[in-house]
């Protein structure tokens, strides 16, 4: 929360993209309170343009945009939030183990984690999933994002135990009697903490261009509601040739939102993080 509180009254970059993200998780909070379900059809008058009444219009199968946009950023960011855990878990876990304990273990992690690196991975995830047709659900997708990335994480968390284990509090801990797992949990992870804060913003980013991807090529779940999958609609709908462009815009600009308010956050975070902004700031508090 400290972290959080300094960001806020030093980066007008992180204020703004954390006010775009309090917007948008405003719009997954409504979504619970929608008074369709996320599957109704010919729930309201097919084809309307944004009025008073649909805000943002309604689509050829008579839904209501407005809503179906709700459904669509909440499971999009559930998506986004399922692969980030995994993810930026498997990287934190190896990243620490690996780096602290060194040796062999470390070589042959490193060998696993840089053979991770080299693999595209958009073009196996659409390989992946275009295996997997009609049977990728969004939490299955969401597993495959997560399982893909962390390689990344690992090797910049790798780096920072590096440091640390050379530090004289590791070897106090040595001394004290506490076991890798303890060093590791209670004495390093504290440090890595807005390392951390700052790689999942990039792992959100990651996961929503990717589900985002995949279901406009019909290659994700498609019965269910997302941003891509409203895309998808739109143009399998032909919404462009019959100048229903609102069914477009609205998880167009919904991402573009999205992916700013994730980008702006993480531009304060690096600024906050960066040793010699930090260096700036500690002397103008002396």
């Amino acid at each position: 929360m400290v972290v959080i509180r300094d960001l806020l009254r030093a980066s007008p970059s992180f204020r703004i993209g954390a006010l775009i993200l309090f917007v948008v998780v405003l719009l997954v909070i409504l979504s619970f309170f929608s008074p369709y379900e996320p599957d109704d059809r010919r729930a309201v008058p097919r084809n309307e343009p944004p009025s008073q009444e649909f805000i943002l219009g309604t689509t050829s199968t008579g839904q209501d945009v407005f809503w179906m946009l709700t459904f669509a950023v909440r499971n999009t960011l559930i998506v986004a939030g399922i692969a980030v855990i995994i993810g930026r878990s498997i990287g934190v876990f190896l990243g620490m183990i690996s780096g602290y304990v060194g040796g062999t273990f470390d070589r042959v992690a490193s060998s696993i984690v840089d053979s991770f690196i080299v693999i595209p991975r958009l073009p196996l995830v659409i390989l992946i999933a275009s295996i997997l047709r009609g049977q990728m659900s969004l939490l299955g997708l969401a597993v495959l994002l997560g399982l893909l990335d962390w390689a990344y994480p690992s090797k910049r968390y790798r780096a920072q135990i590096l440091s640390l284990r050379e530090r004289e509090f590791t070897h106090t801990g040595i001394f004290a009697g506490m076991n890798t797992f303890k060093i590791v949990a209670q004495e390093h992870l504290p440090f890595l903490i807005p390392f951390l804060l700052a790689d999942v913003v990039s792992g959100f980013l990651f996961a929503i261009g990717f589900e985002v991807t995949l279901a406009v090529l019909g290659l994700s779940d498609l019965d269910s509601q997302s941003i891509g999958t409203m895309i998808y609609w739109g143009n399998y709908y032909q919404a462009l040739l019959t100048n229903r462009t609102w069914v477009l815009i609205a998880p167009i600009a919904a991402s573009v939102v999205i992916v700013i308010g994730f980008y702006l956050v993480s531009i304060g975070m690096s600024s906050y993080l960066d040793p010699r902004t930090r260096l700036a700031r500690m002397q103008a508090r002396s």
